[in-house]
């Protein structure tokens, strides 16, 4: 077994972990964090195959994700500043990480759709990627590029939808 496929494979543990209550969903997302980074300091380079794209998609998502909660811990407008452009750019890497996996997969096997979510912030804007020959990768985006590209590709279905992992999605950290 490859070290890519034992990183997602511990995820998924700790994803099975999360939804019986052992962690809480900031237990959950620092473990992913310190499980990426352990595996590699940085983004593949050259991704050609989608399970690299993956990688890359969970790399970026968990350093938003922690810059997100260091947002959270700061009051002073400064830090406040410094850690929401750092969540905005590790989102623009995972949002350019989520299109070349859809590159790599041509499109096939994607269904999208707009989630329910308690967010007014989100509200009619993130939506649900699922790639069907990936078990238990969902993808997430608020991307009006993406958003795009799946509708001229025929994968997104309008309307709003539960998300498959709504337990997650509408659960703050």
């Amino acid at each position: 077994m490859n070290a890519l496929q034992r990183y997602f494979d511990y995820r998924q543990a700790l994803i099975d972990q999360y939804v019986k209550g052992d962690l809480t969903k900031k237990e959950y997302l620092n473990k992913n964090l310190e499980a990426v980074l352990s595996l590699r300091d940085e983004p593949f380079k050259n991704v050609d195959t989608v399970d690299k794209g993956l990688f890359n998609y969970q790399f970026f998502n968990a350093l938003a994700k922690d810059a997100r909660m260091e947002v959270k811990q700061h009051r002073s407008k400064e830090y406040v500043y410094i850690y929401e452009e750092q969540v905005n750019y590790y989102y623009d890497r995972k949002d350019g990480a989520t299109l070349r996996i859809l590159q790599l997969l041509n499109y096939c096997g994607v269904k999208a759709y707009f989630i329910k979510v308690r967010s007014r912030e989100l509200k009619h804007r993130l939506f649900e990627i699922v790639l069907e020959d990936k078990e238990g990768m969902i993808l997430h985006s608020t991307s009006d590029v993406i958003l795009k590209r799946l509708r001229e590709e025929n994968c997104f279905s309008e309307g709003e939808k539960k998300s498959l992992i709504d337990y997650y999605i509408n659960h703050k950290y």
